[in-house]
């Protein structure tokens, strides 16, 4: 069997700490067989060859820009069998004015809500809110989340906008507060799958920091997601 290819591409806004949160997982892929190249930036995306010599990409790039032509090669890889994968802001809050990005993926990032007024003090922690990941009846079912029990955190909640094309493994719920303008509790996926073509695409959108990553669950299930979303994943 062919060794696999794993593409790493990370930068973007520095608070999601792109290089330190991907390093947790490297050790992952190549302790599983695959060759893994870094890129730091999204020009490969471009490089039809070396897309199509790619069985997964690991993205962590939040926000930044993409070009009609990077974008165009990304979503023909995806279709093609490549695998696309990732966690929070780097997949799921990337080039915000990329239409056929967010087609490609099935949700973008709308907010995280925040803390009472009174209670902020203008750091990160305003936005921190305790909160469920809630695994799905599907999610219970699913080789990336079975045996993984509802995960308690108090990070950022991801307020999500999608499509009912993705497959959804794990949901939270954003209640009414007093403070907040909506008028019924609001539920976003928060760990789904999306096929696109032949490629198969996982969003999870816990974590923001490197604790949350280094929660086992969390670990867990970006790391089953890797194998899952493989061109030749181990698993199905």
């Amino acid at each position: 069997m062919a060794q696999r290819r794993a593409l790493v591409v990370r930068g973007g806004w520095e608070g999601h700490q792109p290089v330190r949160a991907t390093e947790l997982f490297i050790p992952f892929l190549r302790h599983h067989g695959y060759a893994v190249r870094i890129e730091e930036s999204t020009e490969i995306y471009a490089d039809a060859a070396a897309m199509a010599a790619t069985d997964l990409v690991v993205q962590c790039m939040t926000m930044s820009q993409i070009t009609p032509e990077q974008v165009a090669g990304l979503n023909a890889a995806v279709v093609a069998g490549t695998g696309l994968t990732g966690w929070h802001g780097g997949i799921v809050d990337s080039f915000r004015a990329s239409s056929e990005y967010l087609h490609l993926v099935g949700g973008q990032f709308a907010t995280h809500p925040g803390q009472q007024p009174e209670a902020r003090c203008g750091g990160e922690g305003d936005n921190f809110l305790p909160h469920t990941v809630t695994i799905t009846d599907l999610g219970r079912e699913h080789p990336i989340t079975a045996g993984i029990e509802d995960i308690d955190l108090v990070t950022e909640q991801y307020w999500v906008l999608h499509d009912d094309l993705i497959d959804v493994l794990a949901t939270t719920v954003h209640p009414t507060r007093d403070w907040h303008p909506w008028h019924r509790p609001v539920t976003s996926p928060a760990i789904w799958t999306r096929l696109w073509g032949a490629g198969r695409v996982v969003v999870t959108t816990p974590g923001h920091s490197l604790d949350v990553l280094e929660r086992p669950a969390v670990r867990t299930v970006i790391e089953r997601g890797m194998l899952w979303a493989t061109r030749t994943a181990s698993v199905s």
